[in-house]
Formats: structure tokens, sequence, C-alpha cells
């Protein structure tokens, strides 16, 4: 396990060695084999993995992963940083993920939904004891969480189904929705700004990416620049969003979007590398791509006055250390992004209670658990005066939001009897 150090949690608070024991390893991990005769590609091999990290606060949750990269450690450090993200915003679930090593490209129709029935089979178990649930990450979709629904027929084994299909109202839109919010918040408290005066980027236009666009323009907030894996582009009076948004749906990405002869979005600004908007001159910067965009090489470039943190550790550590030394506050990824998990909790609520829930519920619910959360972690650490001056140590913000998911859950396994 790698996504925390103890040591640096332990200048915070007292975590108990055996509580340090528990959470520096996982509960329980499974490893199996996949293996389907599928048209026209003949026999189709992938492992798989499902991973439970800590379920001293309830069942494992974490996303199905189909991606060719998927390995056994890093869906340990994904689980191990569910855990964090349920303990901190203060839901019932513990740490987990799954990731099956495919390339969902190969994958369409009835040939992924055989691999997703497949992958039901193996671990019918844990599903249909509810002691992991499901939800779509990086590869899968809401339409492979409902085949997951119609092999368990159980509406609480997994999460993020299409709403027709048992889903929840406004759970698509929560990560970016919760992203959103907590820029809000980061803006008032560490620039002193509303965020209808901010100039934001954000890098990655993908589902998050573009959620977060929509609820920050809804704010008021000037969003200049996006850009995705083809291409992006940058206008410094602000992007007309519903064109960009309108030409990626068009084309599949925003690569030529308001080049001179493309009139279709009604998007005017220049085209701009992802490596350019990380280091323009806004307010706000928002990594929502993947991981390790913000490293040593180029975190000197970056300008923006503030960075939150869509995708899941977009900023390597030394990267990092750059930017705190410039005076640049981070909001971490596991309070910036977990709005999705909150969105998790009240739909496998409503999965077992029956009750009906709307997006405006759903977003309620998001904003009260972030903004708790929020001030905690400010809390902690403008009370404790964090020391970020040693070059190894996490900034105040990420190592305050560590300290407070270890305290809740420290309590939590005292509660349960399993430390003394």
């Amino acid at each position: 396990m790698a996504t925390i150090d103890f040591d640096q949690v332990n200048s915070v608070i007292d975590v108990p060695e055996p509580a340090q024991r528990l959470l520096s390893k996982s509960e329980k991990e499974i490893k199996f084999s996949l293996n389907l005769l599928l048209h026209p590609h003949g026999l189709v091999e992938a492992d798989a993995y499902v991973v439970y990290h800590n379920t001293a606060r309830g069942p494992a949750k974490g996303g199905l992963r189909i991606w060719p990269t998927v390995t056994l450690e890093h869906t340990r450090d994904l689980a191990e940083l569910m855990t964090w993200k349920t303990a901190l915003v203060g839901v019932p679930f513990g740490g987990g993920k799954s990731g099956i090593c495919l390339d969902p490209a190969r994958l369409v129709g009835a040939n992924k939904a055989a691999i997703i029935k497949e992958y039901v089979h193996m671990i019918s178990g844990e599903l249909l004891s509810g002691a992991y649930v499901p939800a779509p990450d990086l590869g899968s979709t809401p339409s492979d969480m409902a085949v997951i629904y119609g092999e368990t027929h159980k509406p609480e084994s997994v999460t993020g189904k299409p709403p027709r299909v048992g889903g929840l109202p406004g759970r698509r839109e929560a990560t970016g929705y919760g992203v959103s919010h907590v820029a809000a918040l980061a803006s008032e408290a560490f620039l002193g700004k509303p965020i209808s005066e901010m100039r934001v980027a954000v890098q990655g236009f993908g589902n998050v990416g573009e959620w977060t666009c929509r609820f920050l323009c809804q704010r008021g907030a000037k969003i200049v620049a996006v850009t995705d894996i083809t291409g992006g582009i940058y206008c410094t009076g602000g992007l007309h969003l519903d064109g960009v948004c309108k030409h990626v749906s068009a084309t599949g990405g925003i690569a030529g979007c308001g080049e001179a002869g493309e009139v279709r979005s009604g998007v005017e600004g220049d085209q701009i590398t992802n490596a350019e908007l990380l280091a323009l001159d806004v307010d706000i910067l928002i990594p929502a791509a993947v991981e390790g965009v913000i490293t040593e090489e180029n975190a000197g470039a970056v300008k923006a006055r503030l960075v939150v943190e869509a995708a899941n550790g977009p900023l390597t550590r030394s990267g990092e250390a750059i930017l705190r030394a410039s005076g640049i506050p981070v909001v971490p990824d596991i309070l910036a992004n977990s709005g999705g998990v909150v969105a998790s909790y009240v739909e496998w609520r409503q999965a077992k209670s029956g009750a009906m829930t709307r997006a405006e519920e759903t977003y309620e619910t998001v904003a009260e658990q972030l903004e708790a959360a929020f001030h905690r972690v400010r809390q902690i650490a403008e009370e404790r005066k964090l020391d970020d001056s040693r070059g190894e140590a996490p900034p105040p913000l990420r190592l305050a939001a560590q300290a407070v998911a270890v305290e809740e859950l420290v309590a939590t396994m005292r509660d349960r009897g399993w430390i003394p």
C-alpha cells in the first residue's frame, strides 16, 4: 500500500500501531481468470481482480475498471484510495475495487455483456452477499452496471445504473458537481473571491471534466480552456461551453473545435495542447484526466493560483512539492472528486429502501457531505499548524484530509473491536 505515509499522518494524529498494521494491507484479494469464446476474437482470456482494502465502515465500495493496464497492484492502490474517500466524506462504505485486464475497445455489444456476465458469475458470492458493491469506472459504463443487476436481480448489488434501471437521477453528474462545489468553497477560502470571479482551465473533458465545466458555468465561473486526449481550445474571454459539448458529441473529441471553417459549434478560440493548458495564467487549474500529469518537469510552469484535483493522483509528490514552494494550494483528490461515492451511497440506500430520489436531492447530499469534509479538513490544517517544511512532507490540505480519514477509521475499528 502506498497512498498514505503513516509517518506523516502520525505527525498530526496518534495512529495506534495495530490500526496502522490493518490499514497497511488489504483485507481480501481475489484473482481469477475470465475465459470466453467470442466471435470474431476466438478465445478471450483476461486476468481479473477484486480487492477489499478495509471494510470496517461498511461494504467494500469501488468501481469496475476494464482496461489493458489493470494489475493487482494498481487495483490494491485504488481500493485503498476508496477507503480514505469514504471515511473522509462520511458514508458507510469501506474501500474496494475490481479490475479486468482487457481493452474495452475490443468489446462491443453482446461480447462486452458476455464478459460482464462471466465476471458476475465468478464473484457472485461477493455481489449477492453485498460484501462488494461495484460501480462504473474507466472502461465500464452504466449499461454494464445494468448487466450486473440483470444477473444478480438485486438493485443494491451495484450502483451507477441507468436511472430507468433503478439508478439514481444525478449520479452521472455527481462527481463533476462535487468538484465544482469544492472549487467554489476553495475559491472563497484560499483566494478570497467567489467562484463567479474565477477564470478556470480544465484538463480532461470526459464525464467528470465536462460536468465540472457545466456546473462551474452555472455558478458564473469563466471556463477559458479545456483539453482532452485529442486536443484543446483556449479563449481568454471564456469558451462557449455548449458549443464545445456539441462539437465533442459530433466528432468524439475537442480537436478541431473553433478552427477556421469549423462552424458547427459556434466556438471561438485558439488550439492548445495539454501541456500548454497546464501553464496557463488562470485562477483555478482542474486536472480531470489521468494520473501524474503535473510532475517535477512541468510543475514550475504552473501559473494557476489554486489547483483542484478532479482526477485521481494527477500530481506526483515531487510536482506537488514545487507547487507548495510556489504557494499554490492543492485541494486533494480524496476530497475534491468524492461526489461520486456520496451519490453511490444515495443510490444504494434508495435501492435498499425502495425510495425515490430527485437529482436535486442527490446534489444536495453531495454538497452537504463534501462541505462538511472540506471545513473539517481546513480546520485540522489550521488548528494543528501542520509543518510542511520537510521536502517529502505532503502539503497541509492533503495531509489534513488523510488525517481526518484515518482518525475516522481508527474510531470505527475501535467501535467494532478490531483494535484495542
